[in-house]
């Protein structure tokens, strides 16, 4: 969890009252951090990854001012239109987004600077997890030169001085010369070119994710107006980053002014920082709970956790990115209520515990792979349409999910191997060989179970590397059946996940039990792979269910 550390009067002048430290250091715990340590000059404390908002001294005593009553509900903010733009155009694939607004009248002194510092660094490495789903950037406002463009170019071709540098580098020598440059250059340095953004008169604002120019894009105490960035492969993440940006700045004193962000395909109005809403029936509330709580009550507990609770529906603050589902909101309701308020339990039903023959049949296929130099891989059940299709060069079925709040894990996965895909995707930059593997559940429509929903148990792997080849990954598959006291032969198969004439089948009661070879260039190019890789897909629910048929 990311540790912070906040001036303890500054965190009372934004409550609007002192408190006794001693309350003070209750209703941190109560509210779900965990506090380090607490005197009359800092605060030091844990924030938990899933509340990015809590992260500056303002979003902290945002949430502590809603949670003791002092300032219930949702804070409010007023954005003005600041009638400038910013282009996007000719993006990465793999770092397509980017969101833009401004922030006026700002007072900075040295704290406010630190603190501003602070939460940017920490929402990059905490909820855009490390600059991987994406990085934001501020400048001072007077510097720049509107409209701006978000572009790319050779990195030769790209020249500033960057933060706190003596001199003007060119993209590649950022990333080999520059501190900065060389702990987050793994991101883009296999791109043909970098991002960039500029401004109406040429000038390089920053090369995101990496850094900022020193002569553009470096505040002061004289800075009065900023211009905020966040770019990067997930929208929803940049969206909710610069929002908890530009509320936190407003909490400063400043006032927010949206932008418009110009694509190819639509116009984004940004900041947006309207209420979401999302349905949570007081039965569902209780029966989670245990509680009989009246709506007025799920009314009164929701605004001390900075929410509201209307028709049913409770509102959620847009700087919020931790309300995924209903639950997220029964869990709010049950810190408001207090864990201490709960009154335990005892079931009256005793069992003794034993685990399934297939918990123990996939134990010892993980086994089996581990002892060959694999590494277990555990990645959501929550995919999206491109990654389980067009990504892989294939059509496949799968289920989508109503009313998602996230365009990243909007479908649940229908096979395994795109998951995987996305785990060598993320690691380019660790030594070779990778082999990774994972045993998890898919999911796909089948009229037979009640749900509609079919739920099978499957085996991936994925094996990067120079050197390996088709041979490779059938002698794997080999190794396993073999293992198991089973001969299953394998055929030629043609799949567009995979090199034609390098891919194969086995098939069990002449069903699909498993499908492997070598992954196709194109599909490498998708996940920005430039490493040869083979890969299995193995239905674990079919092989075990053979194997205790013959058990019988």
């Amino acid at each position: 969890m990311p540790k912070v550390t906040f001036k303890t009067a500054m965190v009372q002048k934004l409550l609007g009252k002192k408190i006794p430290l001693d309350k003070l250091q209750e209703r941190i715990f109560m509210i779900g951090s965990d506090l380090d340590r607490i005197d009359e000059q800092e605060i030091e404390v844990e924030i938990f990854p899933n509340r990015p908002d809590m992260l500056s001294e303002q979003g902290f005593a945002r949430a502590l001012s809603a949670f003791m009553g002092i300032s219930p509900g949702i804070r409010q903010y007023a954005v003005k239109k600041s009638g400038e733009h910013c282009t996007v155009e000719k993006t990465l694939k793999m770092w397509p987004y980017a969101v833009t607004c401004i922030v006026k009248g700002l007072s900075l002194d040295d704290e406010k600077i630190r603190d501003i510092i602070q939460v940017q660094e920490k929402l990059a490495v905490t909820f855009c997890r490390n600059r991987k789903k994406g990085g934001l950037g501020i400048y001072p406002l007077d510097k720049i030169h509107f409209p701006i463009k978000f572009t790319t170019m050779p990195p030769d071709q790209i020249k500033f001085r960057p933060l706190e540098a003596d001199q003007i580098l060119n993209g590649r020598q950022i990333l080999s010369r520059h501190p900065t440059g060389k702990k987050y250059g793994h991101i883009i340095e296999e791109q043909k070119e970098f991002p960039v953004f500029i401004d109406s008169q040429g000038s390089v604002l920053s090369m995101p994710p990496i850094i900022n120019s020193h002569d553009v894009g470096k505040i002061t105490e004289s800075t009065k107006d900023v211009f905020l960035e966040a770019t990067g492969p997930d929208l929803n993440t940049l969206t909710v980053a610069i929002n908890i940006l530009a509320t936190t700045l407003a909490d400063m004193g400043g006032q927010i002014y949206s932008m418009e962000v110009r694509y190819a395909d639509r116009k984004l109005i940004i900041p947006e920082l309207s209420s979401g809403e999302m349905k949570v029936e007081p039965e569902y509330v209780n029966r989670m709970l245990g509680t009989e709580l009246k709506v007025h009550e799920i009314k009164e507990l929701l605004q001390r956790m900075g929410m509201n609770y209307v028709n049913g529906k409770a509102v959620i603050p847009a700087y919020r990115a931790d309300i995924l589902h209903p639950f997220d909101i029964v869990e709010d309701i049950a810190i408001a209520f207090g864990y201490e308020n709960f009154t335990p339990v005892i079931p009256k039903v005793a069992t003794i515990a034993q685990q399934s023959a297939m918990e123990s049949f996939k134990s010892t296929l993980a086994n089996f792979l581990i002892g060959l130099g694999f590494v277990e891989a555990n990645t959501y059940h929550l995919t999206n349409a491109q990654s389980l299709t067009s990504r892989m060069n294939t059509v496949a079925s799968y289920i989508s999910i109503d009313n998602s709040v996230n365009e990243n894990f909007d479908v649940v996965r229908s096979w395994l191997l795109p998951s995987l895909m996305g785990v060598l995707s993320e690691n380019t930059h660790n030594e070779l060989p990778q082999k990774v593997f994972e045993i998890g559940r898919c999911f796909t429509e089948d009229s037979g179970p009640e749900s509609g929903v079919r739920e099978t148990e499957k085996l991936a792997l994925v094996w990067a590397g120079n050197e390996v080849t088709f041979t490779d990954i059938k002698q794997v598959f080999g190794w396993i059946c073999r293992n198991l006291g089973e001969d299953v032969p394998v055929r030629e198969s043609l799949h567009m996940s995979f090199i034609p004439g390098r891919a194969a089948e086995a098939r069990l009661g002449g069903k699909m039990l498993a499908m492997m070879g070598e992954i196709r260039p194109e599909v490498l190019e998708s996940w920005q792979l430039s490493t040869p890789v083979v890969a299995l897909e193995l239905n674990v629910s079919m092989i075990h269910e053979h194997i205790q048929n013959k058990l019988r």
